[in-house]
């Protein structure tokens, strides 16, 4: 017999057991779903974390005070943001200094409920620099950075339950009324900003008792430059004990977020090779029992002079097509999954071409091992008694 006939042949004998074929195949289509759907969505997670980091930029470095040897708050030097502004590659350079004042929706709440918000002042360059944009009102600028105005992170005016800026909206914040003259969009770089009131740097000095010292300085570089800046930065930020300055890249974090779900994907992989291995037992039992059912197919082709090698290949090629149409029906499944979840997580769609390949080919392999033994066992019956049995 030809190739051509061979699976012609092949294709007959399933189609005279159809639904025992839909149930195998169903238990190789879930196993290779499952894994080209992991592989597809943590493509997309990653294709949408690629996208993100070019939007919000890597070139973000961060510097902030660690502790002195004696174990102490350290403090960086007044003169830090120019200095680093001298660094060959620095963009632009901003900053933030915590304060030890409260922020709290009116006057009447206890000062023990602080919710977690911190008041931090800040420049009037910080949106450039951290990437940080205004959803309503403005940003501080040369001069309400004088005055009690503050703007709000995302986080803290919801928790505030500040929903607009203007004259009339108004924070207890220091023992005193500051307005909202603005909030913040939320910012992945920048998280402890979301949970943030800031406020200008000379209102923080009068109002806050604000000692001047940064505790944040963002930097922006150019991306060719961006680890030579980070190699000088902690030592040109802090030059008389540079390991008091601890350099930070808020881009790395999100990259490591990426690496943890890396990580549950690896896991999701594996089960799903299990799901696809229990199939392969499907495709077995399935075949075994063909076998069984149609000796008398067997002996008959065999007398007519079929040679074993034919009907050795004839029942190979079924265990093949039936791992094949699972495959097919998984990787068509798991690409309806990748792009439903990622159209939900609005990210972009993406299956890689060697996961759909490797699939098919997962399952050609996994049909032909769980074939391989049926189709030995039925070219070894004899003719007679095949043919004897009814």
């Amino acid at each position: 017999m030809g190739p051509a006939d061979v699976v012609r042949v092949g294709g007959s004998g399933l189609r005279s057991r159809p639904m025992r074929v839909f149930l195998s195949a169903l238990g190789i289509a879930i196993g290779i779903a499952a894994m080209v759907g992991v592989v597809g969505i943590s493509s997309s997670s990653t294709a949408d974390l690629n996208r993100r980091l070019a939007a919000l930029g890597t070139n973000l470095l961060t510097v902030s005070p660690g502790q002195s040897f004696s174990g102490a708050a350290a403090h960086l030097p007044d003169a830090s943001l120019s200095m680093i502004s001298n660094i060959e590659g620095v963009e632009s350079v901003s900053a933030v200094g915590r304060t030890d004042a409260k922020v709290y929706r009116n006057d009447h709440i206890p000062k023990e409920e602080t919710g977690g918000l911190n008041v931090y002042a800040a420049r009037t360059d910080l949106p450039k620099t951290a990437g940080a944009e205004i959803t309503e009102g403005r940003w501080l600028n040369a001069a309400n950075a004088r005055y009690p105005a503050v703007v709000l992170g995302p986080k803290a005016a919801q928790q505030l339950g500040v929903f607009q800026a203007g004259p009339d909206t108004k924070v207890w914040l220091g023992g005193r009324w500051f307005t909202v003259i603005g909030i913040l969009a939320p910012n992945e770089l920048v998280p402890e900003l979301d949970s943030a009131a800031l406020v200008g740097w000379p209102a923080a000095e009068r109002e806050l008792d604000f000692d001047g010292y940064p505790t944040t300085v963002y930097t922006r570089s150019e991306e060719s430059k961006v680890t030579d800046v980070q190699a000088v930065l902690g030592a040109t930020a802090n030059p008389e004990n540079p390991s008091e300055a601890n350099v930070s890249r808020p881009s790395d974090a999100l990259a490591a977020k990426e690496a943890t779900d890396s990580a549950l994907s690896g896991l999701l992989l594996g089960l799903g090779a299990v799901a696809l291995l229990v199939g392969g037992v499907g495709v077995a039992n399935t075949m075994v029992i063909s076998v069984l059912e149609r000796r008398s197919e067997i002996g008959l082709r065999r007398a007519l002079g079929a040679t074993r090698g034919q009907i050795r290949t004839q029942f190979l090629c079924e265990a093949l097509l039936l791992s094949a149409l699972g495959g097919l029906g998984g990787v068509l499944l798991g690409i309806v999954v990748t792009s439903g979840y990622a159209a939900y997580q609005g990210w972009p769609s993406v299956v890689p071409v060697w996961a759909m390949a490797g699939g098919i080919g997962a399952t050609l392999v996994i049909g032909g091992l769980a074939g391989f033994y049926p189709a030995v066992r039925a070219a070894r019956l004899p003719p007679t008694e095949a043919l004897s049995t009814t």
